[in-house]
């Protein structure tokens, strides 16, 4: 295995590019990930892992089907790793180019939620209560960002997860078959203890701002979580959790 002993080697400033830049991982068509945690539900998975730098004194190598495989002194490797003391590894997965041709029972859509704990989260949940899909619209944190993988708990290689325009998401859940139901604080909402959330599409907005009027008017039902009067609004990630749980548990 080859040791890097410089921070401005090659794969090291390429690693940290991936980390750090959303048009890096994009132009690459890879994203970074970090532990062995994720590497474990990478390889269970069948990811395509390109990429893996181990760090000197911390994890010990594996058998990993990756292309490349190093070793970096702390100081260096620390520089790669998006974590500050990682006990790494920190390693590259290529990012899947197809979608699936399956049309799924359900999906939670998210529309700008930037928070990428929040997205990670609903990914993960999703994953645990057997959803079809994710859906993200609007502005919502970068799928592939550090951060947003890390809360994902390794569902990100597991998870059916796609990024839509409000035009192609219209299109999509017509294609699919899922009606449109929007998470929405309204005189119309319905209560989602009473109301059948199977073989459906569910909306949920950024905690602060809600769902926007364009995707509200695409919605053909809304929905509420029901709480005490004086409560504030939920946290996205945990809306989105409660609703899922309905679906989950209505789907037939």
């Amino acid at each position: 295995m080859e040791r890097i002993t410089s921070r401005k080697n090659r794969i090291i400033t390429t690693l940290r590019d991936l980390g750090r830049e959303a048009d890096a991982r994009r132009e690459l068509g890879l994203f970074l990930c970090d532990g062995n945690k994720l590497l474990e539900e990478a390889v269970h998975a069948g990811a395509e892992i390109e990429t893996v730098l181990w760090k000197e004194g911390g994890a010990l190598p594996t058998d990993v089907p990756a292309g490349q495989q190093f070793l970096a002194p702390a100081e260096v490797f620390d520089a790669a790793s998006p974590m500050a003391n990682s006990p790494g590894p920190v390693f590259t997965v290529r990012i899947p180019d197809g979608g699936c041709a399956e049309n799924p029972y359900n999906a939670i859509v998210l529309e700008n939620v930037q928070d990428p704990g929040n997205v990670g989260t609903v990914i993960r949940t999703a994953n645990a209560f057997g959803i079809g899909a994710v859906l993200l619209a609007g502005a919502c944190a970068d799928l592939y960002s550090p951060k947003t993988v890390r809360a994902t708990m390794g569902a990100i290689f597991r998870q059916r997860v796609e990024r839509h325009t409000l035009a192609t998401l219209a299109e999509t859940l017509e294609r699919w078959g899922l009606p449109l139901a929007g998470a929405v604080l309204s005189d119309r909402a319905q209560n989602i203890l009473t109301t059948d959330l199977s073989h459906c599409a569910v909306a949920v907005g950024s905690e602060g701002s809600g769902l926007s009027r364009e995707l509200i008017d695409l919605c053909r039902r809304e929905v509420i979580i029901p709480m005490q009067p004086d409560s504030e609004s939920l946290n996205a990630a945990v809306a989105a959790s409660i609703i899922m749980w309905e679906m989950r548990g209505r789907a037939v």
